[in-house]
């Protein structure tokens, strides 16, 4: 057992080598237990980061996670659009937007998510100023999306124990692996996703978790950085399914979507960034609206699964479904509807 030691730990990955995944399922259990020691932990995140994370790493440290979160069954298929933050653009929130679109479409859509960390408004906070109850718990999560096909799981209670871990990234500046781990540690395991990455070194890892896990969709990034399908460049795709990892380009001006610079996709405050997804669902036309629907587009074409067809028709596809989901009024009914239902279970829990 000596050699489950934070001294030890740490040495390995000082010296580039991956771990185990029984060291990093120690590592996890230690933190998880609140048991590492802050310097520890510390050193431990900022040589993962140095090294880069492999995926087993990052399987076993979800594998741990899991055992630690609320409980939560989601036996249908459904699909998450999440992103991984960082990207520096500040954009208002698009795949929260997004999923309610993707659900109003007819995908079911289990979103996880958190409070801001590198922006103004975390996926929590925006749905939290759209009249969303974010701080139910797993059954309570099961009701909405068996009655609306739409749910949350908030991070910060689903995986309450990782609190621990917030001291020692408070006083790190770089990004550590739970920028990555947090997208990929849905508690409710959608077997469907649509992930932006912000990290191009990061697309291949998280991808090949995505696959070792069983899960299948998109993981993309746009080339100019942005952890969304972009509007201004083309994104790179990898599309995973039945065992395999498939890249292609997507460029949106194929599918009449006019290129836009990510400045138009600026958002502020999570009222502000409410306010923004309130006036889509409203109908208005531009920038925001298109974003909306191109990511919309990639959370249901990986709900749907029609993977033999090229990324651009799937896109196609979801494209059409989703200016429907808006343009009928659906989203907003959706939204209204998953308010009040949140609300009412909310006030009968403490009633």
């Amino acid at each position: 057992m000596s050699e489950f030691s934070w001294e030890l730990i740490n040495k390995d990955l000082n010296d580039h080598l991956d771990l185990r995944p029984d060291q990093m399922q120690w590592a996890m259990h230690q933190l998880l237990t609140d048991k590492a020691p802050l310097q520890s932990l510390k050193d431990f995140l900022l040589a993962m980061h140095a090294k880069g994370e492999a995926p087993r790493e990052v399987e076993a440290a979800i594998s741990e996670m899991m055992k630690f979160s609320l409980p939560i069954s989601i036996s249908e298929r459904s699909v998450d659009i999440v992103g991984t933050g960082g990207d520096g653009a500040h954009t208002f929130n698009i795949s929260t937007t997004a999923a309610i679109v993707t659900t109003a479409a007819g995908a079911r859509t289990v979103k996880h998510g958190s409070r801001a960390a590198t922006s103004k408004s975390g996926a929590a906070d925006c749905l939290e100023a759209l009249g969303v109850r974010i701080d139910l718990d797993g059954k309570e999560v099961e009701q909405t999306v068996y009655k609306l096909g739409i749910g949350f799981c908030f991070a910060q209670k689903f995986h309450a124990a990782l609190r621990f871990a917030a001291p020692a990234r408070k006083e790190i500046t770089v990004p550590t692996m739970f920028n990555i781990l947090g997208p990929l540690a849905n508690p409710a395991q959608p077997q469907a996703i649509a992930l932006g990455v912000a990290n191009p070194k990061m697309m291949s890892v998280m991808a090949k978790v995505l696959l070792d896990r069983g899960c299948e969709g998109f993981v993309f990034r746009g080339d100019d950085g942005l952890d969304e399908i972009s509007l201004e460049t083309m994104t790179t795709v990898l599309q995973i399914h039945d065992g395999k990892i498939r890249e292609e380009k997507f460029d949106p001006r194929n599918l009449n979507i006019d290129s836009s610079p990510i400045s138009e996709l600026v958002g502020g405050d999570a009222q502000f960034n409410a306010e923004v997804s309130r006036r889509i669902f409203a109908g208005e036309r531009g920038a925001p609206r298109d974003a909306v629907l191109l990511n919309a587009a990639a959370g249901i074409a990986a709900f749907k699964g029609d993977f033999s067809l090229s990324v651009e028709q799937q896109f196609a596809n979801g494209l059409v479904l989703a200016a429907q989901a808006i343009d009928s009024g659906r989203a907003t009914t959706l939204l209204n509807n998953w308010a009040k239902m949140t609300q009412e279970i909310a006030s009968t829990r403490s009633a």
